[in-house]
């Protein structure tokens, strides 16, 4: 006992000596509790008065909004009570998600993009004399004016109309001052199975490149063989079905019916379609940095009076006609890397695409004046290949290689008048892109074109976009 004693009297000190700082400790917790309700009470008064202003707010703008002119069927009460559609962005995702509810201000506003583009080309060959000679193509071919120029603006208006529709249109607005419908569908948002369907006008699906808006390309023109066989890009004005299986891999399939007048058709086919697509696409994943898609695509094409431009063996230019079928296949692949899958500051995209054209009917030889008619046929290919480095935040460096292949041609009795040299176009185009935002770009670009018959086009453009307005994210 008398060695356990210290120890207790220093136990009892001890308590004794920490007494008033538990009691400043309990002090303290207490006040702080305080504080804390009386925060709360004040944050849930003004939380209460900001409601009822708000609510203040909805009344007065009810209040202020014209009546109808008349409504005997009570549809101005159902149209309120029933709540409207958000807007959604400009480019639909591959799989559309249900609609959010909107709020009252922007209840039935459509979103609204505008991309305004502009550029320079200085040129050493004459762009109205540009032509793939050998190949029967649209008018809409070649790098552009030369010097200053306005270059295509975009408007696109787009919504969803109810939880089953989606509209968009898109208007091209040209540097002459004339405007043209790029796109203008409806497509469905709850179809059952990942099916969509869309009607109306819109850019097919076929390839990897032709339903990319102009924006959204990464050099200022299209490649070769786009321009050569598709006019620089197909637009449909009909039906498009579209299947996204419930696949581990991604795997999308899709089936096209148009009718006549875009390229490679053209004229009238009555009641018929004058243009039919089937195509697949698929791709994934390679671990965290990697992703690649790959697609196969078929296009048939009826053309009636199709006209195409060329020039015959004195360098005159004839313009032609053409009746018959046009049958193409696609082959596309893609491959993208970004470090730990995060592009922001450094990426890659490689891409090609090779397409075979087969076309046979009958070719009206310049129409104009000899207008000598005969069986015609051709088989004919194109490619291009490119890659994209993003090598620092809003750096980007790109080099692209294209070449139509002038394959096998029967003109029949107008061999003699149509020139079909032993030419292969090709072109090599070089790019440095500054975009200091998602918004805006500033791009430099120079092509060596070989696409004319013995003739060297040194192309230099400088191009700006800038985008306007709700504009959603880009397909892949």
């Amino acid at each position: 006992m008398h060695r356990q004693f210290p120890m207790a009297a220093l136990l009892a000190v001890a308590a004794w000596a920490a007494a008033p700082a538990m009691a400043a400790d309990k002090t303290e917790l207490q006040q702080l509790q305080q504080q804390i309700d009386a925060m709360r009470q004040d944050y849930e008064a003004r939380l209460k008065a900001l409601e009822a202003r708000l609510r203040q707010a909805e009344a007065a703008l009810a209040a202020s909004a014209p009546a109808p002119v008349s409504d005997p069927a009570g549809a101005a009460e159902r149209a309120s009570a029933r709540p409207a559609p958000a807007a959604v962005p400009a480019e639909l995702p591959a799989a559309p998600a249900t609609p959010a509810a909107p709020t009252a201000a922007n209840a039935f506003n459509p979103a609204i993009a505008l991309v305004l583009s502009g550029s320079y080309a200085s040129l050493s060959r004459d762009p109205d004399h540009y032509r793939f000679t050998g190949f029967l193509t649209g008018s809409e071919i070649g790098p552009g004016v030369q010097g200053f120029s306005l270059g295509e603006s975009e408007l696109t208006i787009s919504a969803s109309v109810d939880p089953w529709f989606y509209g968009s249109l898109s208007v091209a607005l040209e540097a002459d001052n004339s405007a043209s419908v790029e796109e203008a569908f409806v497509q469905t948002t709850a179809l059952p199975a990942g099916l969509s369907l869309k009607a109306g006008r819109f850019l097919s699906g076929i390839g990897y490149l032709n339903d990319k808006h102009a924006h959204t390309w990464a050099f200022v023109d299209q490649p070769l063989v786009y321009q050569a066989f598709l006019e620089g890009q197909l637009r449909q004005d009909g039906l498009q079905l579209r299947a996204l299986l419930p696949t581990e891999q991604y795997v999308e399939l899709g089936a096209e019916l148009g009718a006549a007048g875009p390229f490679p058709s053209g004229g009238s086919n009555g009641n018929r379609p004058a243009a039919a697509a089937l195509y697949a696409h698929t791709g994934g994943d390679v671990g965290v940095s990697q992703n690649w898609r790959a697609g196969l695509s078929y296009l048939w094409a009826k053309a009636n009076d199709r006209e195409s431009w060329d020039f015959d063996r004195d360098g005159n230019s004839v313009t032609s006609s053409f009746d018959g079928h046009s049958r193409m296949l696609i082959v596309d692949g893609v491959w993208k890397w970004a470090p730990d899958g995060n592009p922001q500051r450094r990426n890659l995209t490689l891409q090609g695409e090779y397409m075979r054209r087969v076309e046979s009917g009958s070719l009206s030889y310049d129409i104009a004046s000899a207008a000598t008619s005969d069986h015609f046929s051709a088989t004919q290919s194109g490619w291009y290949a490119q890659g994209v480095y993003q090598f620092m935040p809003a750096w980007r460096v790109g080099l692209r290689y294209d070449r139509l292949n002038i394959g096998d041609v029967d003109a029949g009795s107008n061999v003699g008048n149509l020139f079909v040299p032993d030419h292969s176009p090709t072109r090599a185009t070089l790019m440095l892109e500054w975009a200091p935002s998602e918004f805006s770009r500033v791009r430099l670009q120079y092509a060596n074109d070989r696409a004319r018959y013995d003739l060297t086009d040194h192309q230099f453009i400088v191009q700006y976009q800038v985008s306007l307005g709700a504009h959603g994210a880009h397909g892949y």
